[in-house]
């Protein structure tokens, strides 16, 4: 612990003193003892997730490590954090731990004990994109925070040569003055100009590039002005990195896009396309005469339903440049391609479609489309799980600059359901029985990984053992990016007859919940497709998708009845088969990871048995990469 120098008193006796002067001096070294004995309280390190307070920052940073999981010097070496970026680290999880959120993953528990319940190892991080690194942390979220002096009193007296001294009362008391500007701004360095924009929007987040297409700010926080000019041409070396990582990830991506089997499996995609048809050319009023703008046309399939619709102009914008000119030769072979203000053909909507190649984040600058004279915006959009690899975030930026107002966004609705499966949902009975073989070990530890990582597969409805129930609900003329990120709760209990062993002394006949199945629909409402309304379903009930369906494995099954269930063991665990759950509290989050266009997605369960006790399940995290 870095200790503050005492201060010596000396104390001058000249002559007799008085009695009252006797009792005076006596009264000052009693306070002084007071004072002394409130600086000590003070002193005292208060842990960064419980009430436990520590003498030194080592024996606190050990607390933290062994019971909360928060291991803060692997933390400062592994990501490099300088001073600053320990001070910052510091405030970002006290401010995070008060509103009962995980420092790490985002997820926000129901109170302070289920997040110390909750906490888990650190997530993984890209360089430059740590949600502490923004200047609001700079400013102490408890005053007199004492960990703030001391948190590098193993640092003490290294690299005296590299570093200059620092006054750290005086840097306390001037952080404590700073305040965050709610404004963005932008810092000029030289030829560099990277403007400062906020993760999720409300407060700025003074970074030094701008936000990416998928609303994760793509480098390190703006620097503060402590630091010195080093440190800030490393933070815009940082912030080039980081945003070249993006460009690869984004090439890769579109790349992807390049190969012909994928769209031939879209295209095949039945329960896809004639969605979209049907939605386009069912919809007269909507598209007649309209300029439709289509994001990530692809081989521009939706671009030439729209022309066929009768559309006055179709903006097909797409990101691959493989994908651009062969969008644009298809058009041109279907005498529907527009070059310049001339059109190709002679029959009614030949001549309107034109392919702009590029992501529609770039679309602005080229001055190609006006801001606002969009009067459709429509594109698929969707990805796995619904938002893995998705491209809503350039659907939504795309709304935002080009649609005018009241203009239709297609489709224009998504929703998000989990139900619970059972164990036919799992590839545990194929293992069992391979050619007369018993293979079972394999089926077992294949269940076991998929406790970590998604699996995406068709789940047969004979599997869904319980209820259907919306995770949740996307307006898409509405919602805000930030909006990508949510926590939704979900209560399944066994679908059928819940009556069937309901009666006393009946033996309850068990179903065994192997985890949770997630997927979606989007919806064309008759807010914009007055004529024919349509809807997109990836259910588990209906005809399957290219999509399939996201399954997430429970690191254990849960045993389940029907409520009204009363010949159980009141005092054996819940979810077990001597007492099983008869309702599953499920709590989901997905959030943007770190890797851009992935998503991270945590599961929190809680088992209710038949007479009410409740039994929680440690959490699970799932990583869609």
């Amino acid at each position: 612990m870095a200790m503050e120098e005492s201060n010596t008193v000396y104390m001058e006796v000249e002559g007799d003193n008085s009695d009252e002067d006797k009792d005076q001096n006596w009264d000052d070294w009693e306070n002084g003892d007071e004072e002394d004995e409130e600086e000590a309280m003070s002193s005292k390190l208060l842990c960064l997730f419980c009430e436990s307070t520590y003498d030194s920052s080592n024996a606190l940073f050990e607390h933290c490590a062994s019971e909360h999981r928060f291991h803060f010097n692997t933390l400062k070496n592994t990501f490099a954090l300088d001073f600053y970026g320990c001070f910052k680290l510091i405030n970002y999880v006290r401010s995070k731990v008060a509103a009962n959120k995980c420092w790490s993953c985002g997820i926000v528990c129901r109170s302070k004990e289920d997040l110390l319940n909750h906490l888990h190892e650190v997530a993984s991080f890209d360089n430059g994109q740590f949600p502490w690194n923004d200047d609001e942390f700079l400013k102490p979220f408890v005053n007199e925070d004492a960990l703030l002096y001391s948190f590098d009193e193993d640092d003490e007296g290294e690299d005296d040569v590299d570093n200059m001294p620092i006054d750290k009362e005086e840097l306390i008391k001037d952080l404590e003055q700073i305040s965050i500007d709610e404004d963005d701004f932008t810092l000029e360095t030289g030829e560099n100009k990277p403007t400062a924009s906020s993760l999720s929007g409300g407060k700025s987040a003074s970074m030094t590039d701008t936000t990416l297409s998928n609303g994760i700010v793509s480098a390190e926080a703006g620097v503060s002005s402590y630091r010195n000019n080093n440190d800030l041409d490393s933070s815009l070396y940082i912030a080039k990195v980081a945003a070249n990582k993006i460009k690869d990830v984004n090439k890769n991506y579109f790349g992807g896009y390049s190969s012909y089997g994928i769209h031939r499996d879209m295209i095949s995609d039945k329960v896809r396309t004639d969605a979209y048809r049907q939605a386009i050319l069912e919809n007269p009023s909507l598209l007649k005469g309209a300029v439709v703008m289509d994001v990530g046309c692809g081989t521009g399939i939706l671009s030439l339903f729209a022309a066929q619709a009768g559309a006055s102009r179709v903006i097909a914008v797409e990101a691959s440049e493989k994908m651009a000119a062969v969008a644009a030769q298809i058009a041109k072979d279907n005498n529907l391609l527009r070059i310049g203000s001339k059109n190709e053909g002679s029959d009614q909507g030949n001549g309107v479609m034109e392919v702009v190649q590029g992501m529609v984040e770039e679309l602005k600058s080229t001055q190609k489309v006006q801001p606002h004279s969009v009067d459709v915006l429509v594109s698929e959009w969707m990805g796995y799980c619904l938002l893995y690899e998705s491209m809503l975030s350039s659907v939504l930026y795309a709304r935002d600059q080009f649609l005018k107002p009241g203009g239709a966004v297609l489709p224009d609705t998504a929703t998000m359901f989990a139900a619970g499966f059972g164990r036919g949902g799992t590839s545990i009975p194929f293992w069992e029985n391979v050619y007369g073989f018993n293979m079972s070990c394999i089926g077992e530890e294949i269940v076991k990984d998929a406790s970590r990582i998604p699996i995406v597969d068709v789940i047969d409805s004979c599997d869904i053992i319980t209820n259907s129930k919306v995770l949740q609900n996307f307006d898409l003329v509405t919602m805000k990016l930030e909006e990508m990120d949510f926590t939704g709760m979900v209560e399944l209990e066994l679908k059928g007859e819940t009556s069937a062993n309901g009666s006393t002394g009946s033996k309850p006949v068990t179903n065994w919940c192997y985890g949770i199945v997630v997927w979606f629909e989007t919806g064309f409402t008759e807010r914009f497709c007055k004529e024919k309304p349509t809807n997109l379903s990836t259910s588990p009930h209906t005809t399957s998708t290219h999509w399939s369906q996201t399954i997430l494995t429970f690191s254990e099954p849960i045993a389940m009845v029907s409520p009204g269930t009363l010949n159980v063991d009141k005092m054996a665990a819940v979810g077990t088969d001597a007492c099983p759950a008869v309702k599953i509290q499920c709590r989901i989050s997905v959030v943007r990871a770190a890797q851009h266009r992935s998503i991270d997605i945590s599961m929190e369960l809680s088992g209710i048995g038949p007479f009410g006790r409740k039994r929680n399940w440690p959490a699970q995290m799932f990583n869609v990469l």
